[in-house]
């Protein structure tokens, strides 16, 4: 066991584990820490507890200090220039006429190293747009290409729902996501439909997926026969949120009647059927 303090930085959700060092933090501190990009300034959101070694990522770095004011100034200070860091290096990016897409740059919180985070379709030599930079700001470059998810974690977006894109609010990790899910909630496969602002599929595909497919071992088939309180009929969809089926009855006068039946009602042995069929598929 070890005790751990949980920090975040302004350019990710993710939560990182450092070793508090005997200091007492809370959430919503300020904290100064060294990490792979340098010395940053970072925000307390879970504070001291105590952790299996199991959910540590050796090595445990130590945080280097809790934030005073004048350290909340500086990282003020940093974060302002950053329209200025972001316009000037678009211009140098058009004077070179370089096919790359400026997303944000920013300062280390020591200013020892500008970094500037862009997209591109292809490799870039912009060896000499690191040159023109270095001139203009008089510091170290750090070019860092990134991808269309990246660029939508720093810049923000709107997803389909209406809500700010998961990865910009609370989303820590990216787990992977199938087209199947979309298929298990009977979701429209148009790439404008399932697809979120970054291009890939929507990550908000798999929180229900494991209900889905749950319901899809209880429902009957597409297309196969049925047993429901009014005989035999043809299902022609499942509704699994209402966890209801909609079927089709052929009457003894040859007409068709479409109605609706809770899942409880149609008979369970088509439904094991349903499923073997699906196994041998």
């Amino acid at each position: 066991m070890a005790i751990v303090v949980g920090i975040k930085f302004k350019t990710n959700q993710k939560v990182y584990y450092f070793d508090p060092q005997g200091e007492e933090f809370a959430e919503g501190d300020s904290a100064i820490l060294e990490t792979a990009r340098g010395i940053e300034f970072g925000k307390v959101v879970i504070g001291n507890k105590e952790v299996d070694d199991s959910e540590i990522v050796p090595p445990l770095k130590p945080v280097l200090r809790k934030a005073t004011a004048k350290d909340e100034e500086q990282n003020e200070r940093n974060c302002a220039e950053r329209d200025y860091l972001v316009k000037e290096t678009i211009n140098k990016v058009n004077a070179h006429n370089l096919p790359m897409k400026i997303v944000d740059a920013e300062y280390t919180f020591d200013r020892a190293k500008i970094i500037i985070y862009f997209t591109a379709e292809n490799r870039i030599d912009f060896r000499e747009l690191v040159r023109d930079l270095a001139g203009l700001f008089h510091n170290r470059i750090e070019l860092r290409q990134i991808y269309e998810r990246e660029d939508i974690k720093l810049r923000g977006a709107l997803a389909q729902c209406g809500r700010p894109c998961c990865c910009t609010t609370f989303l820590q990790n990216y787990e992977k996501v199938s087209m199947k899910m979309a298929k298990y909630q009977g979701l429209s496969l148009n790439p404008t439909k399932i697809n979120g602002c970054c291009g890939k599929l929507m990550c908000c595909l798999r929180y229900e997926n494991a209900y889905y497919q749950e319901m899809s071992k209880k429902m009957p088939k597409e297309n196969s026969t049925c047993m429901t309180p009014e005989g035999e009929a043809t299902v022609m969809e499942n509704d699994a949120l209402r966890q209801e089926v909609k079927v089709k009855i052929v009457n003894e006068g040859g007409g068709i009647i479409i109605k609706r039946f809770p899942l409880a009602d149609i008979n369970a042995k088509s439904i094991k059927v349903a499923e073997e069929n699906d196994d041998e598929e």
